[in-house]
């Protein structure tokens, strides 16, 4: 029987055999003549551990201790009489007199079983309640004084005190009925007594109370006080036996099925474990011992844990166990804790980073300090570097070098086109097909926390309605906040504050200005035509060799024809296009030698035309100053550097200035604010004011198909409008780059470097600059600009006095019209 059962006859009921002389059941004469029987004054006591005698009922005790073997078999001997009293504490192996409660229950031995599994098993009756007054002896078991407890019974046999009992016997039998483990014998014997106190004693000894409930019960005099409490006991008893019914009913069904699956399952195991292949109790053990090699964090050590007792409660064929499996993998596959050794040998660092990549010294130097720092302080938060630069320079490559210098994995994300905030931050485990982030998934794929990782084309990500993944990448960037980096997919916070993030961009405009102020900025320029040839001498040449199977003594480039292939064939600031263009020529030079042509290893510009074709590009050549109004400018673009032309001319009108040449806002402002400046100060110039209202003013910039836009040609403008109303020469071999303001001022503007690269190439000797430039040229290297010459202005006469001659253009326009 269970021991949930709210009665226990199996230990009040024993089996009565053909020698028993008694009968279970009283009448009310019976219960007068034990009421009313004498008692000794002292009487042995049997300490009682978990169950309380009622006067009246018959019970077996198993007798285990020493002392109380004694104290029964001597009373068996003598008149049977003993004091029945339970413990205060039941765990207490040999209790005292004060460790007993004072209240308890005169019994009769009716007889000894020895049981075979050698217990010895006493069946007692109660007789009548005793208080225990005075210890006598101790040893060899307890002997007490004892006394009378007398119960208070109803003077009268009222209405309300027999509906009490009529309530009591109803409660007890629907508890036998709405219990099925309990014999219907039990129902028959409440029936059958007749006698109000035998029947509360007979259910107070039954009923499953608590110990401190039943001696409460014993201990209450009044009997229909002890008979209301009675019937508190039984009416909680129904009620949760009720609402277990209840509940049973509710969930037979989900579990009918879930032994269905349980048995499926059991079967779908075994024929797993005939084809060879794993069960999922085999998945559970094998992520257990994984899990005690992760050197996760406590907190993670627990999730993990709660995680994997929800997988086991999972059965294996629902569409919830892979994932839950797939989650648990990704868990124990994630470097969590695990670093790998920073190389701090700054010699070697410089080594790697000179070998890889020619020039880029700011970058290198910037690397550099990095790991000396690290390496005194060795706890230092890893630095966001953003590398800005046209496309092909090396900012990419340059952080698989940085990785080597370091010593560390390397792993590399390519932000390009992405417009879900999801793809940086996963998706929650609800979403059918959810999966970590990419930051996550590429720290898994390198294997450790401390990993250099390169965000490729930062300024090309999108934004939709599916959210803004640059402000998902704010945390990321943030040595401040990536400590805790929360992964929606993972669920548990995880540590980027020791991945050294690297940045790479075209063009700082594309990003959100939160994001890039959490990023170090660090500009790699375009390569010169110097620079570029030591590239693909050092690294270019020798890769496609190796690609295609070439040994070095098959092909020799002399460092002019690298230049012709550089000046012709490719206009980039990088070394991609150059690269391409090597291959190229290299894949020739492949030709002829598997069909047996002859060729010469050193190749000169024939042979390159030959494999290339003719030259794409003509070198930007400088043009004359014959003519009155045409200048040169400095560009920027995405591809480097380049001379603009600014063409302008006269024609009969009344002042109308056109612009041409797809020009943008910002160029065609420049354009008027040259005109403005330049019909303001007319007399400074020379110019009668006249002219401005009897021609037609035309600015074209030529390549109209390309867009062009930006502040820069603003002082290109302004000379060729003042060499075409003076009609005087520009100086030879000038070039110029600057912002004009209506009050004649020259700001500085971006992007020198390229300029300057490009004026070389076109054969420019001199260049006008904003004063404010002057440092960006300090920063090139003197070998690159020891031909040109630098003039510096802030105001806009400044540039007139520079670049225009006193020498008329030939064949002047008279404009002075009558």
């Amino acid at each position: 029987m269970s021991k949930n059962d709210p009665f226990n006859f199996t230990q009040s009921m024993p089996i009565i055999n053909e020698e028993t002389e008694f009968f279970p059941l009283l009448t009310q004469q019976d219960e007068d003549e034990l009421r009313n029987a004498e008692i000794p004054e002292s009487l042995p006591i049997l300490p009682l551990r978990n169950t309380v005698l009622f006067p009246g009922v018959v019970i077996p005790i198993t007798v285990g201790r020493d002392k109380s073997i004694k104290l029964i078999k001597d009373a068996y001997k003598g008149d049977r009489t003993i004091a029945v009293v339970s413990q205060k504490d039941m765990n207490v192996e040999d209790p005292t007199f004060d460790q007993l409660n004072k209240v308890g229950t005169v019994a009769h031995i009716i007889k000894i079983l020895q049981m075979p599994d050698g217990n010895t098993t006493v069946i007692i009756q109660g007789k009548q309640r005793v208080k225990l007054k005075e210890l006598i002896q101790s040893e060899p078991y307890l002997i007490a004084t004892v006394e009378k407890f007398p119960e208070e019974k109803p003077k009268t046999k009222s209405k309300e005190f027999k509906a009490l009992i009529s309530s009591v016997k109803e409660l007890a039998l629907q508890i036998i009925q709405l219990s099925p483990n309990l014999p219907s014998e039990a129902g028959i014997a409440i029936k059958n007594i007749e006698s109000p106190t035998f029947l509360v004693n007979f259910i107070s000894s039954n009923l499953s109370l608590e110990l401190e409930q039943k001696q409460d019960l014993l201990e209450t005099r009044d009997f229909v006080k002890r008979t209301q409490q009675l019937l508190e006991h039984l009416t909680t008893e129904i009620q949760m036996l009720e609402l277990k019914n209840q509940i049973q009913n509710k969930v037979r069904v989900d579990l009918d099925k879930q032994q269905r699956d349980y048995f499926l399952s059991q079967q779908l195991k075994t024929i797993q474990e005939e084809l060879g292949g794993s069960t999922p109790d085999l998945e559970l053990e094998e992520l257990k011992k994984r899990a005690k090699s992760k050197k996760w964090p406590e907190e993670v050590a627990k999730h993990f844990q709660k995680e994997l007792e929800k997988l086991a409660r999972i059965n294996p064929a629902a569409a919830d166990y892979s994932v839950q499996l797939n989650y648990l993998e990704l868990m124990l596959d994630l470097p969590w804790g695990e670093y790998s050794k920073d190389n701090f040998d700054l010699h070697r660092g410089e080594r790697i980073l000179d070998k890889d990549h020619y020039g880029l010294e700011k970058v290198k130097q910037r690397i550099i300090e990095y790991l000396a720092v690290l390496k005194l302080k060795n706890d230092m938060k890893a630095p966001i570097l953003c590398l800005v630069g046209p496309p092909g320079v090396g900012k990419t490559s340059l952080g698989k070098s940085i990785a080597k210098a370091l010593g560390r994995k390397y792993t590399r994300m390519a932000l390009g086109g992405i417009r879900d905030e999801a793809e940086i931050r996963g998706h929650r485990k609800t979403y059918i097909g959810a999966m970590p982030g990419r930051i996550i998934q590429s720290l898994k794929k390198a294997g450790t926390s401390n990993p250099v990782f390169v965000l490729d084309e930062i300024d090309k990500i999108g934004s939709d309605f599916k959210g803004d993944p640059s402000s998902a990448l704010l945390e990321v960037l943030d040595p401040e906040q990536n400590t805790h980096f929360y992964d929606h997919y993972v669920e548990m916070e995880y540590d980027l504050s020791k991945v050294m993030f690297i940045a790479t961009a075209n063009s700082l405009s594309g990003i959100q200005p939160a994001l890039l102020d959490r990023m170090e900025i660090i500009e790699v320029n375009g390569y010169t035509i110097e620079e570029k040839i030591e590239i693909a001498k050092k690294h270019l040449l020798p890769k496609q060799r190796e690609m295609h199977g070439i040994q070095a003594k098959d092909i020799s480039l002399k460092p002019k024809m690298i230049e012709k292939i550089i000046e012709e064939y490719t206009r980039e600031s990088g070394v991609r296009g150059l690269e391409k263009k090597i291959g190229s020529v290299v894949r020739g030079i492949a030709t002829r030698i598997v069909m047996e042509k002859p060729y010469d290893r050193n190749l000169n510009a024939e042979l390159i035309e030959e494999i290339l074709g003719a030259p794409i590009f003509d070198k930007d050549l400088y043009e004359n100053n014959d003519t009155a109004g045409v200048v040169t400018g400095l560009a920027w673009t995405s591809v480097g550097g380049d001379i603009l032309f600014i063409e302008s001319s006269l024609s009969p009108g009344k002042g109308k200035l056109s612009l041409t040449g797809n020009l943008g806002e910002v160029m065609k402002e420049s354009a008027l604010i040259a005109m403005a400046y330049l019909r303001s100060h007319a007399d400074e110039f020379g110019i009668d004011y006249k002219v401005f209202d009897q021609w037609d003013v035309n600015v074209h910039v030529p390549a109209g198909a390309t867009p062009k836009d930006g502040p820069s040609a603003g002082i290109t403008m302004l000379t060729a409008l003042a060499s075409l109303f003076t009609q005087r020469k520009v100086k030879q071999k000038l070039a110029m780059t600057g912002e004009i303001t209506l009050r004649g001022k020259v700001l500085p503007v971006g992007g020198i470097k390229e300029k300057i690269l490009a004026a070389k190439r076109a054969n420019i000797k001199e260049i006008i600059l904003c004063k404010a430039n002057q440092k960006d040229i300090q920063e090139i290297k003197e070998d690159y600009v020891k031909d040109l010459t630098f003039h510096y202005v802030t105001e806009m006469r400044e540039v007139i006095q520079l670049a225009l001659l006193s020498s008329k253009v030939k064949n002047p326009k008279d404009l002075i019209r009558e």
